[in-house]
């Protein structure tokens, strides 16, 4: 396992350049610079579903293999071990989610996914149409920086969320899915999601879940990859890079709204995790919002 690559997405290794908490990618803009092979790899803090609209895909998940024939679509949790290979022809799409995103979905349906940690196939069958439009609807948003992009964006993944939560649920009747340990994580992401920026200490989190530092500890790096300390302070560094590059707040007051004693201290935090200054951060963010690439105007599924 060691040798296996962890990447945010695959063939890099730098984080993404801007702090969307999703990334939506035809099949075809990744694969086709690799031979449209993507190799066994994983990701530590990312979800991933992959949607074959026509064309083929060899799924290789977790040493298991399995050939679909269009109308495919594949789960991938944090951590799960996966790689692809394509037909030239193929089209669909990657939808890449972060996990405060799949966090806050779970916090409006009230329970974890019914499939959370483990990796789903699934045919579209009957809805096959639906799930198509839910798809092309969604990369015409993502490629599109339109009024009221973020909330479009999360209103599609919703959708996609709640069709792949009912299938789960239909299909292993949720039970033997969602274990006591994916529950508490759960909750743990949740308590993160409402207060991460009181910085509240692990001791604490630990108490409110009536768990130890150590067990707590374990499911986070188990289920999330990280260390529960790792969780809380990716969470703040995304709120960061959000704030620096969504609003006109200063450093100053970004360090303020995520609870910081201080700026500099805040700086710190940020140039240890992102490698680069907040101000450095905003400016490149900015410079690259500028700039639309060819392969976004080119077709959504394509």
């Amino acid at each position: 396992m060691s040798e296996i690559p962890i990447f945010q997405l695959y063939g890099e290794q730098a984080p993404w350049a801007a702090p969307d908490m999703l990334h939506y990618e035809s099949i075809a803009q990744r694969s086709r610079l690799h031979d449209w092979e993507i190799k066994p790899h994983r990701h530590g803090d990312l979800y991933q579903l992959l949607y074959v609209h026509q064309g083929e895909v060899e799924l290789n998940i977790e040493g298991d293999i399995r050939v679909m024939r269009e109308g495919a679509l594949q789960w991938v949790p944090p951590l799960c071990v996966h790689g692809f290979r394509f037909s030239p022809d193929v089209t669909g799409g990657v939808l890449t989610l972060a996990v405060p995103l799949v966090s806050q979905f779970e916090q409006s349906l009230n329970m974890p996914l019914a499939f959370g940690s483990v990796s789903l196939c699934m045919e579209p069958g009957e809805d096959a149409v639906l799930l198509h439009s839910l798809f092309e609807g969604l990369a015409r948003e993502y490629h599109h920086h339109l009024p009221g992009r973020q909330l479009a964006l999360a209103s599609w993944v919703n959708l996609l969320l709640t069709w792949l939560q009912r299938k789960g649920l239909e299909r292993d009747n949720g039970e033997e899915l969602v274990t006591r340990k994916h529950k508490i994580f759960f909750r743990f992401s949740r308590l993160v999601e409402e207060h991460y920026a009181q910085q509240w200490p692990v001791q604490k989190y630990a108490e409110t879940l009536g768990i130890s530092v150590t067990y707590l500890n374990t499911l986070c790096r188990r289920l999330g990859g990280q260390s529960a300390l790792q969780f809380i302070h990716q969470r703040l560094l995304l709120e960061a890079k959000r704030s620096l590059l969504y609003t006109a707040m200063t450093v100053s007051q970004v360090s303020d709204l995520l609870g910081f004693s201080e700026p500099a201290y805040f700086s710190r935090f940020f140039r240890r995790l992102a490698g680069t200054s907040p101000n450095t951060f905003r400016q490149a963010g900015i410079a690259q919002f500028d700039s639309v690439s060819d392969e976004e105007k080119a077709g959504p599924l394509r």
